[in-house]
């Protein structure tokens, strides 16, 4: 395949069409800019060697001009000096330099013509190559997006997962367990101390009747 119509195969390409097709997009978008750069290349040294001959015509058709200017100039010289002949030969080298600067001229237009095209295709193929590198940006967010996407949840459904759920509720218990146990504690604390306040009062009340008693059997 010409450089030529792979230019014109990818220009007129539909991108999205592509992508929608292809069962992985990102390694599709990587040849199509292979294929791109690759054909980018051809396009622009196609182009400098076309520019490189024009170029050389450009000088081929300064000297040709010159020696018809030249010829004519030594036609003039020999009709002055009268002689017709040498004027005819001068006329006639004109008129083969004319014929030569003819032909370059058209070769210049030619080749001038496909300068311009070339040119103008090297433009539209970056402009296309930089559509896919566009479409290959946005494709690697995406991923990026979807990526963080999953892992947020996969976290979340970690969280909420029967094992999780386990977790909590023995902690709960446990926690639980630890508050009853220092309520139990406290209570305990507290019946101790009213034993013993009972025990000092019922003794008291003791030694306040067995003195009473002493006083009365006095008496």
């Amino acid at each position: 395949m010409g450089v030529f119509t792979r230019f014109k195969d990818i220009v007129n390409a539909n991108i999205n069409a592509i992508l929608d097709k292809a069962e992985d997009p990102e390694k599709m978008i990587n040849l199509m800019m292979r294929e791109m750069e690759d054909t980018l290349v051809e396009l622009k040294s196609s182009c400098a060697s076309k520019m490189a001959e024009k170029a050389k015509i450009e000088r081929e058709k300064v000297f040709f001009e010159e020696k018809t200017a030249s010829w004519e100039s030594r036609a003039k010289l020999a009709v002055e000096k009268g002689r017709d002949d040498l004027a005819r030969e001068a006329l006639q080298e004109k008129q083969k330099c004319g014929d030569e600067l003819e032909y370059l001229t058209k070769d210049w237009e030619h080749l001038t013509a496909i300068v311009d095209e070339s040119r103008a295709e090297i433009g539209q193929l970056e402009d296309k190559l930089e559509q896919v590198r566009q479409k290959h940006r946005q494709l690697i967010q995406r991923g990026r997006h979807a990526q963080e996407k999953k892992m947020a949840r996969e976290s979340m459904r970690q969280a909420s997962s029967t094992a999780a759920m386990d977790r909590f509720d023995r902690m709960e218990n446990q926690i639980e367990r630890m508050e009853a146990e220092a309520d139990l504690y406290g209570s305990r604390k507290g019946a101790d101390i009213e034993s013993r306040f009972a025990d000092l009062e019922k003794n008291e009340s003791v030694e306040e009747e067995l003195a009473a008693l002493k006083k009365s059997m006095k008496k």
